[in-house]
């Protein structure tokens, strides 16, 4: 394959997209950040193709309930049909494309076009055409005209995720260790329930340096010493140097601070009660852990501890699943970042609360992530300047041609693997993830379908980088 070519008929040059990471130097050409046919192709190559997460089951629980959400720019319905089964449907009527559904979420019992009264059913079926017999003679099919539905829909423990691309592997394998790994995370204190409302605001960034951003603890300390000194950030959480980094396959990684093995063996010996306390502390000295249950039991339905593994459960630091779903420190919030153009991306907070959370728990948790993320929260607000200008200075024409550079900790660091085949970096603040995240990136862009693109897919990494 010699180039990418998007529907929009831009063609870029195979070249030139090999040339856009660096992986070996370390370095990132900021044009990835404004070139519009690269976007084009990221809409089409990686959002179009990959599973991308919808909402938890909480959201929809009922018959008819409904939840609005994004596959790169194309509005989808994630709804409970009448058979209890989760349909994702792009969110456009079949005779002029008007949006069905114009509320964020809600329930229904059938979707209604406010332009000419199409009527489809839970599961995406045209119901009923006003004028069928007299203005369309009878003339008109509707079983071929129904909405269109996601490829394949599955969820993990109760987080849903869609693909719009029939070739894409399952969603247990597309996750891998690393993804399962990160997913458990928001598991770690039992069962959880989606708090009602998501905060959504846009930033003038590219959604790439939203995403890189959450690997980077080199920029604590800076950018977020206001948050320090005001007293809400623990000081030793501000540049912890033992970190971890799982590089996982199609792009997924989490990296962070960890929990030594020495910790963790300290970790295991405390009573349930004892471990549940440690779980509500905000530093990285708390388990991630749920009650044991029998190894022979399928991953599937491992409780967290095991689905884990005994790598993933001393990992403390931020998992992402590829492209762009972000999954916080803590477990109780995940962030989407949604394209909108080279220059823009609409960042979405979805919060979860632990069922067992007494009302006080839920309070305190509540406080501390509204101060946190999203638009009021002390750290995007840090945030989103630096994304902003990072993303502005790619725009000139001299300064666009300036890479950036990730080479903390190139070559410095080995590849450790568990018995079992966990693999991870144990090491202080580094770039690690962000390269691998950029490397896997732009084989998504090389890779002109599924098979392409696992043929081509560069595996976890082994030995030194």
């Amino acid at each position: 394959m010699l180039a990418g070519t998007n529907s929009q008929g831009g063609v870029i040059d195979g070249d030139r997209l090999s040339s856009l990471v660096d992986s070996e130097r370390g370095t990132i050409d900021r044009r990835i950040y404004s070139d519009p046919d690269i976007y084009k192709l990221e809409l089409e190559r990686i959002f179009a193709r990959a599973w991308n997460f919808m909402c938890h089951e909480s959201q929809i629980p009922n018959t008819g309930d409904y939840f609005i959400n994004f596959i790169g720019e194309d509005q989808v319905i994630v709804v409970r049909d009448n058979d209890g089964a989760v349909q994702v449907l792009l969110n456009t009527c079949r005779h002029r494309g008007n949006a069905l559904c114009r509320a964020e979420q809600g329930n229904t019992k059938s979707f209604v076009c406010s332009y000419h009264g199409w009527n489809y059913g839970l599961d995406g079926r045209l119901l009923g055409i006003p004028g069928q017999k007299n203005f369309y003679r009878d003339q008109i099919d509707p079983a071929e005209w129904g909405l269109v539905k996601a490829a394949k829909v599955d969820d993990y423990k109760g987080f849903y995720f869609a693909t719009l691309d029939p070739g894409a592997p399952d969603l247990h394998d597309f996750l891998g260790d690393v993804g399962r790994t990160g997913m458990e995370v928001l598991l770690a204190q039992g069962e959880v329930v989606a708090v009602d409302g998501v905060q959504k605001n846009i930033i003038d960034c590219n959604w790439k340096i939203a995403v890189d951003n959450l690997f980077d603890w080199y920029h604590v300390k800076i950018s977020h010493r206001s948050a320090a000194k005001a007293g809400f950030l623990n000081p030793r959480m501000m540049m912890p140097m033992d970190q971890m980094v799982m590089l996982g396959e199609y792009g997924h990684a989490i990296g962070g601070p960890m929990i030594s093995e020495a910790q963790q063996a300290e970790i295991d010996q405390l009573s349930d009660e004892e471990r549940a306390d440690i779980d509500l502390l905000s530093d990285a000295e708390r388990a991630k852990l749920a009650p044991r249950i029998n190894e022979r039991r399928p991953v599937r339905k491992k409780a967290t501890a095991e689905a884990m593994g005994p790598v993933g459960v001393r990992a403390s630091g931020h998992p992402n699943i590829f492209p762009n779903l972000w999954i916080s420190t803590r477990g109780m919030q995940v962030s989407l970042r949604l394209p909108r153009g080279p220059f823009e991306t609409e960042v979405w907070w979805f919060t979860f609360m632990p069922k067992k959370f007494t009302p006080d728990q839920r309070r305190g948790a509540m406080k501390f992530i509204s101060h946190s993320f999203g638009p009021a929260g002390l750290l995007e607000q840090d945030d989103g300047e630096n994304w902003s200008q990072s993303t502005q200075s790619s725009r000139g024409v001299v300064s666009g041609r300036i890479p950036h550079n990730m080479q903390m900790g190139l070559g410095q660091d080995e590849v450790l693997e568990h018995p079992l085949g966990q693999k991870r970096i144990e090491t202080r603040v580094n770039e690690h993830a962000q390269r691998w995240t950029y490397k896997c990136w732009a084989e998504w862009l090389r890779a002109d379908d599924w098979d392409d693109l696992m043929a081509m897919r560069s595996p976890s990494p082994t030995g030194r980088i």
